[in-house]
């Protein structure tokens, strides 16, 4: 997996070069973080937060629940945790707070702080702790990378490993430089945990990418990505497990409200074509060629995001179809017909506001109407007796409520994320 990095200081998006001098700056935070949604996780830093200097909690926010996002940079309670993640962060990175030895009078003191990351597994679960092993020559370093603990980074992931299920290892001395990585310190520690490690620091070409896909790691990209020197469309297609399936990856579309739409192949080629078009591309294996998906009868899917699996040798594609997918006019390839789901209700109210047709009820329902009929279904739910009762009227409570939403600029997805937030809080 390729992850795309996004740190924020006096809040804006900057590049810092050995993390002190700043290379560049931008203010469009929400937008990198859509664009980079495409290709794999997000990883969210707050460098204020980080050197204690300040937060940029309501710039990070949103980016929550705009793409997959990690979040690291002065987390150090568990609570913090615990409510960056009912906000809709899909993991939490930790840093210098897990190495300082709480028992110890004097900051100078280290040790891997086991009390801290046990707290933090049980507030969080260990599958969404990441540990940011900052390394310098071999020994983990801290507070913004200006202070030496003395810990080997190799021995100290090793006693670690049982509270985390990834490391970020970033090369110190290589970050922001564009040199490379230092590949060395990277294949020890590879070799010597089996949770998923991260590489940053100093990446710079498509060969350091492959040769760490091949490695079994992820890389996080920075300044090379910023920069324009690695393209990130060509940074994901290179962690692909080419040689594995002989250049021909499979690939699943799913719809975004999780229905499995079609399987299909695809080369480098096609998946370089599905992220310049924004259309979900195959490789034709009786044809031996390109082919876009609608390219004829017009039902293109148009791309989402793409997911590698963890082998890296197959794709899910997250798509929005524009009309039936299979060629006999079902919906789906595997004969099922449209699931009707909340979203798709949505859907369908949203059309019949914008392109209203004669007859059409929905299209009737104005502000005050709408606001109504769902106070007078609020309370035949209350008062249906039956199973099949409370059935039709929660249905035509639902449906009024749906209208009032749209009709208010509300999505379904933005309600079910609140639903999310409490359930995790």
């Amino acid at each position: 997996m390729v992850i795309a990095s996004i740190d924020i200081q006096n809040g804006k998006v900057v590049q810092l070069k050995q993390g002190t001098e700043l290379v560049l700056e931008r203010e469009d935070p929400l937008v990198l973080a859509e664009e980079f949604d495409r290709y794999g996780e997000v990883a969210v830093i707050d460098l204020d937060a980080a050197m204690g200097k300040g937060s940029n909690i309501k710039l990070i926010k949103p980016l929550l629940r705009k793409a997959e996002c990690r979040v690291g940079g002065g987390i150090r309670t568990p609570e913090q945790a615990r409510e960056l993640v009912s906000l809709g962060a899909r993991k939490i990175i930790i840093g210098s707070a897990a190495f300082r030895d709480p028992s110890k009078k004097n900051a100078g003191e280290f040790r891997l702080n086991t009390e801290l990351l046990e707290a933090f597994v049980k507030k969080i679960g260990r599958q969404r702790i990441v540990l940011a092993v900052d390394a310098r020559n071999g020994e983990i370093v801290v507070d913004g990378w200006k202070t030496s603990t003395g810990l080997n980074l190799v021995e100290t992931a090793q006693v670690a490993e049982k509270y985390v299920s990834e490391f970020l290892f970033t090369c110190v001395e290589r970050e922001g430089t564009m040199t490379g990585i230092d590949m060395e310190q990277v294949r020890l520690l590879r070799g010597a945990v089996s949770s998923t490690v991260t590489a940053a620091g100093g990446v710079s070409t498509l060969e350091e990418i492959e040769t760490l896909a091949e490695m079994g790691c992820d890389v996080q990209l920075g300044m090379a990505l910023y920069t324009g020197k690695i393209n990130l469309a060509d940074a994901f297609i290179r962690s692909l497990n080419w040689k594995k399936t002989d250049g021909m990856i499979p690939v699943i579309a799913q719809a975004v409200d999780g229905q499995v739409l079609m399987t299909g192949f695809s080369d480098r080629e096609a998946v370089g074509e599905t992220f310049k078009r924004g259309n979900l591309c195959f490789h034709s294996r009786t044809r031996n060629k390109l082919w876009m998906k609608g390219e004829n009868s017009g039902n293109i899917l148009g791309v989402k995001k793409i997911r590698a699996d963890c082998d890296r040798d197959a794709l899910l594609a997250v798509v929005e179809a524009s009309g039936p997918v299979c060629h006999t006019g079902a919906w789906s390839c595997f004969g099922t017909n449209r699931s009707y789901t909340w979203e798709y209700l949505q859907s369908v109210i949203t059309d019949r506001f914008r392109n209203p047709s004669p007859g059409s009820y929905t299209a009737t329902l104005d502000d005050g109407l709408v606001r109504e009929k769902v106070m007078e279904e609020a309370e035949e739910v209350c008062t249906a007796k039956t199973h099949d009762e409370i059935v039709w009227e929660a249905a035509d409570l639902l449906y009024f409520t749906t209208a009032l939403m749209t009709r208010s600029g509300v999505s379904v997805t933005e309600v079910l994320d609140e639903l999310d937030r409490r359930h995790k809080k």
